[in-house]
């Protein structure tokens, strides 16, 4: 330990300069992309979106802390992602003509700041807050995941009556379909295909019982199959051709398309 200590160092390590500094174009594109202002006020939109549900999950998060007498504390997380959409929201923010607007000036001057009142606030004050009143956007996602999900139950139904060689599972598949109908309040054409359901969903779940011990796999009758088929279809064609009753939750979001198209 002695002779080390006496003997020199091999070396000096530099102190940093920052000319030496690599700026990072990590999520640039290789080649230049010129956006119009349509362009970028789409990707505006996706990002307050982004942003909305980040800031959103970071309030639920703060109420939970809330609840266990701990104090309210920003998660690393957030703050990571908080940080990277202002970041890109900036860099979209240099495609428009010049003079740039503030970031806070443009969302104002397009109307997004109306739709996420929770971004703006974020934006402005720096920390993530709920707002007393339902913004425009809240039912939005929730909106756009049923009605995904009811198409996508819909066409997995379709294709297994007609491919399984069992039905056993016909019954469960056809309850959660219309458990996801249920979630929709005061839309007629659903409110019909409901209704179909319940009449004959109890006389589908006999015709589907078998003897006990038999190695017989369930069947439906080919009057059944046909039902299921029918209201299956109607249903993927009435959320594929989003009849103005399913529009509603989704106006915000579309009215400010068409007004960027405009």
């Amino acid at each position: 330990m002695a002779a080390v200590s006496v003997c020199k160092p091999l070396c000096h390590p530099c102190a940093y300069d920052e000319k030496f500094k690599v700026e990072l174009h990590v999520k640039r594109p290789l080649v230049p992309v010129q956006l119009s202002p349509q362009q970028v006020g789409l990707e505006m939109l996706c990002l307050c979106g982004q942003l909305d549900l980040l800031i959103r999950a970071q309030v639920h998060q703060f109420q939970e802390q809330l609840r266990q007498d701990c104090s309210p504390e920003e998660s690393d997380t957030f703050q990571v992602q908080g940080s990277d959409i202002i970041d890109q929201m900036l860099h979209f923010l240099e495609h428009l003509p010049k003079p740039l607007p503030q970031l806070e000036d443009y969302l104002d001057i397009v109307g997004l700041s109306a739709i996420f009142p929770r971004v703006e606030v974020f934006l402005l004050q720096g920390s993530p807050v709920d707002m007393l009143e339902k913004p425009l956007m809240d039912e939005y996602y929730c909106h756009i995941s049923r009605l995904n999900q009811l198409l996508v139950l819909s066409q997995q139904l379709q294709e297994d009556i007609k491919h399984l060689g069992s039905h056993k599972y016909i019954t469960h598949q056809l309850s959660v379909i219309y458990q996801v109908i249920s979630s929709f309040k005061g839309i007629q054409p659903l409110w019909v295909l409901k209704k179909d359901i319940e009449i004959n969903f109890k006389q589908l779940k006999l015709s589907l019982v078998t003897e006990e011990g038999s190695r017989q796999e369930p069947q439906l009758s080919a009057h059944y199959i046909r039902w299921i088929l029918e209201v299956m279809e109607t249903i993927t064609s009435t959320v594929s051709s989003l009849p103005e009753e399913l529009m509603e939750d989704l106006n915000p979001a579309l009215t400010f398309i068409s007004q960027l198209s405009s």
